[in-house]
């Protein structure tokens, strides 16, 4: 995916330019290469292609202001996230590590302490346009000790889906379901009225048997939503892990009961991700939880008419202690450790200018994510896309994240041998509960608050 327009561009920029001191000619000038390695599917070819819109662009600017610069973009997407953290981490021990890497967020803090990634903030200037108008929340998803290291690439949510002519079959009218996202965001609706719905479908015969509620069929940070809906807190107020044991223990009963009434599989986890795809976008599941980005997937390869068949909102609270949220982890521009400074300053050029509404909203678009600033909202791309502009303020406002913590990845492995033991029948929720708490404590010690 090498760049090889660059000189092109150089010689037909330096035409235009009047020959005088200080103007380069052309094949004069500096030459960068800059590799840029992303975890990118068939939609996210802008994750890398931004940056090469950016380096045509700094190219431009550099000519305008009479010196001549070649950059050249060496990209390399990734399909599967174990191939791309371990092809990183090995690059970076045989100190070939790419300059740019874009990955998840849950990456910071990891690479960070490991010295692979350096603090974004010493390269770029987060008091001027355009990253001044990244949302304040995503930042601080980028954050670890007061310190930016990476700037979003691009903002998902992970909303809750209702299949629209099944709710209606069961009494709800168009004005019902235009208010329902707002019902949830305040608490009128929750997840135990969501577990009654679905009963509902199933006994009109809407839907199978276990097919009422469909979350994701593998472990994600999807389930974390469950556990602050019951009001849980993944950190406490000094950025030590936080284990709420009541909040737990409601949100492994919730898929408890839920196998109970038949609306879920007590086996729901395994279920092939085509098989998972297809029964959702026609109409074979009641309602279901799932991410923005597969906005794309269901509206193109299984020609799902959304709007038609589909209403969305944040994931209900739990009830009176619970409620109503969502969760982001959003791809971010990370910079690798490197000798030369220069590289690294124009790194961050770059970064900045792949960062402007006009480019970023390329990737949103057409992957079906959500966007990184306010004047995103105003670009003519995204705003006409009824998706974006319809979730963006629904769900972007209320995204919280996992944290930034290495740490976290022991808890989730817990957190979620816990939430499978108990959904499945193997234990009771309050051993699920005991053996979690005697994990942790063992694993984590004092960096986790047990409550």
């Amino acid at each position: 995916m090498k760049n090889s327009r660059k000189l092109l561009v150089a010689l037909a920029t330096t035409t235009m330019l009047t020959v005088g001191p200080g103007v380069a000619l052309a094949g004069e000038g500096t030459e960068y290469n800059i590799s840029v390695w992303a975890a990118a599917g068939p939609s996210d070819i802008y994750r890398i292609g931004a940056i090469e819109i950016a380096a045509e662009q700094l190219e431009r600017e550099y000519a305008v202001r009479g010196e001549i610069i070649h950059i050249n973009i060496e990209g390399k997407p990734f399909t599967q996230w174990d191939e791309f953290r371990q092809g990183v981490t090995l690059a970076a021990e045989a100190g070939t590590a790419p300059n740019i890497v874009v990955a998840s967020h849950v990456d910071i803090a990891p690479w960070a302490q490991s010295g692979l990634i350096v603090p974004v903030e010493d390269y770029v200037d987060l008091d001027s346009w355009p990253l001044n108008d990244i949302y304040p929340n995503l930042l601080e998803i980028t954050s670890v000790q007061d310190q930016v290291w990476a700037i979003p690439q691009d903002a998902e949510s992970r909303p809750f889906f209702f299949w629209k002519p099944h709710m209606k079959a069961i009494g709800y009218s168009d004005a019902d379901l235009d208010g329902l996202a707002e019902r949830i965001r305040l608490g009128d609706y929750t997840l135990s009225d969501m577990l009654v719905d679905a009963r509902k479908m199933i006994d009109a015969g809407l839907v199978e048997e276990n097919k009422g509620f469909w979350p994701r069929p593998s472990k994600g940070p999807d389930y974390w939503m469950f556990y602050m809906a019951f009001g849980g807190e993944m950190e406490d107020g000094n950025g030590r892990l936080l284990l709420d044991k009541t909040a737990m223990a409601e949100f492994y009963q919730f898929f408890v009961d839920a196998v109970e009434l038949g609306v879920i599989s007590k086996n729901h986890i395994g279920t092939p991700w085509d098989q998972w795809h297809g029964a959702l976008t026609s109409g074979q599941v009641g309602m279901w939880q799932g991410g923005t980005w597969q906005f794309a997937e269901w509206t193109g390869k299984y020609e799902l008419d959304f709007f038609a068949n589909a209403s969305f909102s944040l994931v209900p609270g739990g009830g009176d202690n619970g409620r109503a949220n969502t969760l982001t982890q959003p791809l971010v521009y990370l910079m690798t450790s490197q000798d030369d400074e220069d590289i690294m300053g124009i790194t961050g050029e770059l970064i900045t200018i792949a960062s402007e509404p006009r480019t970023n909203a390329l990737h949103a678009v057409l992957s079906a994510q959500l966007g990184i600033s306010k004047a995103q909202e105003t670009v003519g791309l995204y705003a006409d896309d009824r998706w974006i502009r319809e979730a963006t303020p629904v769900l972007l406002p209320y995204a919280s994240a996992q944290p930034n913590n290495v740490n976290f990845g022991q808890y989730f492995e817990v957190m979620f041998g816990g939430l499978q033991a108990a959904w499945t029948g193997q234990k009771t929720v309050d051993e699920a509960i005991a053996d979690v708490e005697t994990e942790l404590k063992a694993a984590l010690g004092d960096n986790i608050v047990i409550r």
